[in-house]
């Protein structure tokens, strides 16, 4: 089953001809808070249940539901889970949030937060700098733990997947209340 791809002009365009959408965000509530097109709601991809989300969709089960990101490949393992479920009718926004922004469009903007893609650039950072050190001063073994990030970060590369940033996500930094959405 194909998932169907809508540009954010041409989405806000049906929208402005009063077509009902349906728009998901499916990054960390932080980035949500942080900025998120003016009429999504947040269900990151870490709970995202197919199911879940389509029984308790705004509006009419047979409207197309949109998925957007940051950037689209978030929005597009979501848009697969959907497919896979034999859901139907779902269209993943082009260039995510990024493009909305650069197209100009409404958004809804919060706290300003540092990017999950950064924390994980930092946290990597740290722990092969942080082996090498140890590797020199204490034992060559610790030279193992700049081998295993970087091992993890090609395979966060050629799968599309990061453990590093589903565990960084779930920090405490990273957590926001309902209210802090809004």
């Amino acid at each position: 089953m194909t998932v169907g791809t809508i540009t954010p002009k041409e989405l806000e365009a049906l929208r402005q001809k009063g077509e009902t959408i349906d728009l998901i965000d499916v990054r960390t509530p932080v980035e949500f808070r942080e900025v998120h097109a003016e009429h999504a709601r947040n269900i990151p991809l870490d709970v995202f249940d197919p199911d879940s989300v389509m029984s308790n969709r705004n509006g009419s089960s047979d409207k197309p539901l949109y998925v957007i990101c940051r950037s689209g490949s978030r929005a597009a393992k979501a848009c697969e889970k959907l497919a896979a479920c034999g859901h139907r009718n779902i269209i993943n926004v082009e260039g995510g949030t990024l493009a909305w922004e650069q197209a100009g469009l409404p958004v809804k903007r919060g706290k300003k937060a540092m990017s999950l893609e950064r924390q994980v650039r930092i946290a990597a950072g740290f722990l092969v700098l942080l082996g090498v050190v140890l590797g020199f001063a204490v034992h060559p073994a610790f030279y193992g733990l700049s081998g295993f990030v970087g091992a993890g970060l090609m395979f966060a590369g050629i799968t599309d997947t990061c453990a590093m940033g589903m565990l960084i996500a779930k920090m405490p930094w990273n957590q926001v209340t309902d209210c802090q959405t809004k």
